[in-house]
């Protein structure tokens, strides 16, 4: 056992390969990361797929297929008006047509230079993967994102529903390399309700609210930022069945890039764990003392600040790069 954080591959080796890839998820235990982070949405025909969102003309070749021109439409996904084409309108069989590409090809050219050699994965092929490398004698994690549920249970497609029901005949719902985490926390009561064992995570954001308290509560709804004060992570723990809380990187680095731990010591004071996301060495998103170089594409001085983050003492981190992290953490045995 290690006493850094867990290192949590962001998508799989999201920097080296097209998110959400079989190569990215490989390649992410190849490089020694302690867990992967998928994404879970849905098809039309209730099969999970791994795509960060359900729109997916950013991460997909979709737009080339003239027979799903049609499909291209507007939606209101957790309030936002999103454009594009939206896993929930095809199939799986017609998902599989598909092929992956990078998000970011501006940032990531070698990456970029990966497109088109993977397809969409479901999250039962992830599964299989990771009971594959079980093998290995520090079997991989799971941390599982349940992404919009109160929106996909409104067009008929209850995530929490699916996800158990997959881990169940999976037999992952009580195995204990299983973390489930959402940015609602109603999804993962009702997962905890259906049976399903591992660890919950209730991910929150800087600003804003979780839409399934904004679909019940509408303006009256409880902030992230009240969810985040003493107070209010209190009332969280309060609720039975949470076992840590995520947030943005950006709240546990302080003035000058340097590390806050004032959250992390909240959370651990209440029982609960504390992670964060995401590490990237891009200068487009370290935080501004930590930039080097001229473009955003560029690595800056992100030996710094993922040390900063890490000596907060959180629990876990997520990042798109897994060997620059472990490349930052001493690895100090329990037993050392």
């Amino acid at each position: 056992m290690t006493l850094e954080p867990l290192v949590i591959a962001h998508r799989g080796a999201s920097g080296h390969r097209p998110e959400h890839g079989a190569d990215a998820y490989q390649l992410a235990i190849e490089l020694g990361a302690d867990a992967i982070e998928p994404d879970i949405v849905a098809s039309k025909d209730g099969v999970l797929v791994l795509r960060h969102e359900n729109e997916i003309s950013g991460t997909t070749d979709v737009a080339e297929y003239p027979d799903f021109e049609g499909r291209r439409t507007t939606k209101e996904v957790d309030g936002q008006q999103v454009t594009g084409w939206f896993t929930e309108d095809f199939t799986w069989p017609e998902l599989q047509r598909l092929r992956i590409r990078e998000r970011l090809p501006l940032l990531r050219p070698e990456s970029a230079g990966h497109d088109g050699e993977g397809r969409i994965l479901r999250f039962r092929d992830l599964l299989d993967l990771l009971d594959a490398d079980q093998a290995v004698e520090a079997a991989v994690s799971l941390v599982a994102e349940v992404k919009h549920a109160t929106y996909f249970t409104s067009i008929g497609l209850p995530l929490g529903e699916l996800v158990a029901t997959e881990l169940a005949e999976t037999g992952w719902i009580d195995d204990p390399r299983l973390t489930v985490e959402s940015f609602e926390r109603g999804v993962l009561d009702d997962l905890r309700g259906r049976g399903v064992g591992g660890r919950f995570v209730y991910l929150l954001e800087a600003a804003g609210a979780a839409f399934d308290l904004v679909a019940r509560d509408g303006a009256a709804a409880t902030t992230y930022a009240e969810q985040l004060t003493a107070e209010g992570m209190a009332a969280l723990n309060r609720d039975e069945g949470l076992d840590g809380v995520s947030v943005p990187k950006g709240l546990l680095l302080g003035e000058g890039g340097r590390g806050d731990a004032t959250l992390v010591e909240r959370a651990h004071g209440l029982g609960l764990e504390a992670f964060t996301w995401t590490l990237r060495p891009e200068n487009a998103f370290l935080a501004k003392p930590n930039r080097i170089g001229s473009t955003k594409a560029d690595h800056g001085d992100w030996r710094t600040e993922f040390h900063e983050i890490a000596a907060t003492g959180v629990d876990g981190v997520f990042t798109d790069f897994p060997e620059l992290l472990l490349e930052v953490l001493p690895r100090v045995s329990a037993n050392s």
